[in-house]
């Protein structure tokens, strides 16, 4: 029998259980106003999520709805997706809703939000296969970092240029194939010519070993995207590239 409908092939079933709905209420408690921002962000309800967080500004400060509203909702998609309860598409669809919410509050503050720290990613010069860094990318916007993502296929220059200008407290670079992850060393003997001591943070393919990223300087080997956040939360707090070492790499 033929298939007619195709608008739930991509659902997934097993969500549709109390799970993201528990953290919604756990989240949000009484209030209803906020319980709905935090709905259309853990389900990452990008058709709904201008409408329901303009809903949220007529009674509430942005102030609020950005952190009772839009980050407690994130904060929830993180521990989902430390569970298992999420997997990539849930996380960057909650991400992409909770940006979005996030820009109509900023623009009726007058001002961005103050992020808990900054973080520039990027994927190698000379590869393409950018799956890690957008895992990345979701789990510290998730976490409330500001991110600055340079893309795929990045040159070794632009990634220092970058490092220069911005200032982050961490880099977080990924490599797939054995040809390209040299890029990765090249970026921390340039960073160390031009002065700029900043942790590195390096994950991806099987050549990306960690007695390869600690071969050079400011290399931290990140052996699962989950570990991003909390580096990146170390690094904010101060802990130098050696100390971020010794903590995750022994």
């Amino acid at each position: 029998m033929p298939i007619r409908d195709y608008s739930k092939v991509f659902v997934r079933y097993d969500l549709v259980t109390e799970s993201p709905y528990y953290s919604i209420k756990r989240s949000a408690g009484e209030n209803q106003i906020m319980a709905r921002v935090i709905e259309s962000v853990i389900l990452g309800d990008l058709d709904n999520i201008e409408n329901v967080v303009k809903a949220a500004l007529e009674e509430e400060d942005p102030v609020d709805v950005i952190y009772n509203g839009l980050i407690a909702g994130i904060k929830e998609v993180s521990t989902l997706w430390d569970e298992g309860v999420y997997y990539l598409p849930q996380t960057l669809l909650a991400s992409d809703a909770m940006l979005l919410g996030l820009e109509i509050c900023e623009e009726r503050l007058g001002c961005p939000v103050r992020k808990r720290g900054l973080v520039i990613t990027h994927t190698a010069e000379g590869d393409i296969h950018d799956l890690g860094q957008k895992i990345v990318n979701a789990l510290l916007r998730a976490s409330g970092f500001e991110v600055i993502d340079l893309g795929k296929d990045v040159p070794v220059s632009e990634v220092v240029k970058a490092v220069r200008q911005h200032k982050p407290d961490i880099i977080c670079g990924t490599a797939h194939l054995s040809t390209t992850m040299g890029a990765l060393k090249r970026i921390s003997e340039k960073m160390k010519e031009e002065g700029l001591s900043v942790p590195f943070a390096c994950g991806g393919g099987g050549g990306v070993t960690q007695s390869f990223i600690t071969s050079f300087d400011f290399g931290i080997y990140g052996k699962d995207a989950s570990l991003a956040p909390k580096m990146a939360e170390d690094a904010e707090r101060g802990m130098s590239w050696q100390g971020l070492r010794r903590k995750y790499n022994g």
